[in-house]
């Protein structure tokens, strides 16, 4: 049965994106935008990485979106002694058949969490760069398709800098979304406190159920390709990727992946929102996640102490919203 047409059935939509809401708020206090961006990198079956001080919830973030999908579910600790092989497994001599057999490694699964992704060195790094992109693994010579869907979310935790390597420039350009987490509010820290006051524990994800399948997540995925954008709009995700590069306040500008991914990710942001179309708002609201994590701001800029997201605000100021 052909699951796709040009049409959007938006109430459909949003019963599907609230279902999964519901499920993800039994674990998550607050934290709206946070889930709000992961599904937006559902949509688009793009990569997240979630950044945040310690005990934000980023692990159980993870953890909790993964279960709300019926599909595979792994979970990789980054730490500095892994090996590639450890994350995409090996050839290993079976005795018996006289002959070497692939053993897979955990990033053989749909939703991959991994875990403090800064603690591993840079040749574990680089094992991820072709299965991010191209899903799939290269060893000795063959290579081995994954299954869909393949999403990474990985996390990381800006201020611990001990034991930790800086991830290249090349695997953060094929994040999709950097989330910054932030702490909750003073209302939302009541509110979880009240849930462990009565005994609660929101770590556990027993609670939590699935509510999409596999063909779901196709279908949906499937929906961000046919949400209208006008010329117009095309133009303007032009003009600021094409201006980050020129602006002096940046030494390195926005790759033709994060037009791309400006692109995908303001039809999602407008599928999300209950719409079929996308408009300039959405557009700059995706492009703080989209940019802060590709971007690298100059010396000066550095000297100055102003924020990536001081920065890309002002670049998007010096750009006229179509209308």
């Amino acid at each position: 049965m052909e699951l796709y047409n040009s049409e959007i059935d938006l109430i459909t939509v949003n019963e599907k994106i609230e279902a999964l809401r519901g499920e993800v708020s039994k674990a998550i206090i607050g934290q709206k935008s946070l889930i709000q961006w992961i599904i937006n990198g559902l949509l688009c079956n793009g990569h997240l990485l979630l950044e945040g001080n310690p005990g934000l919830a980023k692990t159980t973030s993870a953890r909790c979106i993964a279960k709300t999908i019926d599909s595979g579910f792994s979970r990789i600790q980054f730490t500095p002694d892994l090996m590639p092989a450890d994350i995409l497994g090996s050839y290993i001599f079976n005795p018996q058949l006289h002959q070497f057999e692939f053993k897979k490694g955990p990033v053989f699964s749909n939703i991959i969490l991994i875990d403090e992704i800064n603690r591993a060195p840079a040749r574990t790094q680089s094992a991820l760069f072709e299965v991010m992109e191209e899903r799939q693994v290269s060893i000795d010579g063959h290579q081995h398709s994954l299954d869909f869907p393949f999403l990474v979310l990985a996390t990381q935790n800006p201020i611990e800098m001990e034991g930790t390597y800086r991830l290249p420039e090349a695997q953060l350009d094929r994040f999709q979304l950097k989330i910054d987490i932030p702490y909750p509010s003073a209302e939302e820290e009541m509110a979880m406190l009240s849930h462990f006051k009565e005994g609660k524990d929101l770590s556990s994800l027993k609670d939590i159920q699935t509510v999409w399948s596999v063909q779901d997540l196709k279908y949906m995925q499937n929906l961000v390709h046919i949400v209208r954008i006008d010329d117009k709009l095309i133009q303007y995700i032009t003009q600021i990727v094409q201006q980050s590069r020129k602006s002096r306040d940046f030494i390195l500008g926005a790759s033709p992946r994060a037009a791309i991914y400006l692109l995908k990710s303001a039809r999602a942001h407008a599928l999300i929102s209950g719409r079929d179309y996308v408009i300039p708002e959405d557009i700059v609201d995706v492009s703080l996640p989209v940019l802060s994590h590709r971007l690298i701001m100059s010396a000066e800029r550095e000297l100055d102490g102003v924020s990536m997201d001081a920065l890309i605000k002002k670049l998007l100021k010096g750009i006229e919203v179509p209308r």
